[in-house]
């Protein structure tokens, strides 16, 4: 372990700060965890607690662990990581051809909101897909009472 931040530093906490890329702020703590540097510090324990998806959090728990620093284990079980996505794909779904299909749906969805798309495609990993498929299919439809 290095106590001194690493060359690449500036990059490294650009890479954090990503917030349409989850693997970018993964593979940033993935690096970062190997300074025990007040700096490297701050931007783990940032990630560790307010990363929205779970992977990014967790890795930072575990760099932090490492480390020797008594942290408190990120949960799992959180509110929707996106407020309102719901609203979002609906308008989506909207602005494209009734008869569109669901990988236009999806296009459209990673090009108009990449950081709201990458939030779930981290947090549901293999899930995503039929997650989002399903929340295609169900958009604009009434809810079941």
């Amino acid at each position: 372990m290095l106590n001194d931040l690493p060359e690449n530093y500036a990059e490294l906490k650009k890479q954090a700060n990503r917030s349409a890329d989850w693997r970018a702020r993964l593979a940033a703590v993935e690096e970062l965890g190997r300074c025990d540097h007040k700096q490297v510090i701050d931007i783990l324990t940032r990630l560790m607690e307010s990363d929205p998806v779970y992977t990014v959090q967790q890795a930072a728990y575990e760099k932090l662990q490492a480390f020797g620093y008594q942290v408190k284990q990120p949960t799992k079980n959180k509110p929707e990581p996106f407020k309102g996505v719901g609203k979002i794909l609906l308008r989506i779904k909207k602005s494209l051809p009734r008869d569109h299909a669901y990988e236009d749906f999806k296009e459209k969805f990673k090009k108009m909101r990449i950081d709201v798309y990458d939030i779930y495609e981290g947090e549901k990993g293999d899930e995503f897909d039929a997650w989002l498929k399903d929340m295609w299919a169900s958009a604009g439809r009434p809810a079941d009472k």
